[in-house]
């Protein structure tokens, strides 16, 4: 007997294909969180591991603020990399048609925001209440959205 059925060997290519076009999806919204984070709403405390690691010195700031700002750069890079995600998602990963091309597009972006606001919900947390450094919370975040996404769109956004 194989170790992967047919069935399940699609499922996993799909979801090594799901996963490339997430690094994607990850990469514009990591780009435009730091950017935000850097540029427009200073969300990086000193010793922040992104801020060591691009060399950047923030000035200090309170967690309540940061907190705040945590949340303003992670709606921009939601925005950027959700439309990213979606035409990955359409053009390489899942087979559209299970809906209306309206229905899919509201559910995608339903399901979307719904992980948004968890992870986002629990990287404030994380800076909040136990003043976390962003850099880790945004990971956090990320993780938690992964697993979440992948479930939904699989099984009720698209054909599969």
């Amino acid at each position: 007997m194989p170790l992967l059925t047919e069935s399940r060997a699609r499922v996993a290519r799909q979801f090594g294909k799901y996963f490339l076009a997430g690094l994607l999806a990850t990469a514009v919204d990591v780009a435009t969180f730091y950017l935000v984070a850097i540029a427009v709403f200073p969300s990086l405390a000193p010793g922040d591991p992104a801020a060591v690691l691009l060399g950047f010195k923030p000035a200090p700031i309170s967690e309540s603020l940061r907190s705040t700002h945590y949340v303003w750069g992670k709606v921009i890079a939601f925005m950027l990399s959700c439309l990213t995600a979606y035409i990955a998602n359409i053009l390489w990963v899942f087979t559209p048609g299970r809906h209306s091309k309206a229905v899919e597009v509201t559910l995608f972006f339903v399901v979307s925001a719904m992980s948004f606001f968890i992870g986002t919900a629990l990287g404030w947390l994380l800076i909040r209440l136990t003043g976390l450094p962003t850099t880790y919370a945004y990971i956090a975040n990320g993780v938690a959205s992964l697993s979440l996404n992948f479930v939904c769109r699989k099984f009720i956004v698209f054909k599969g």
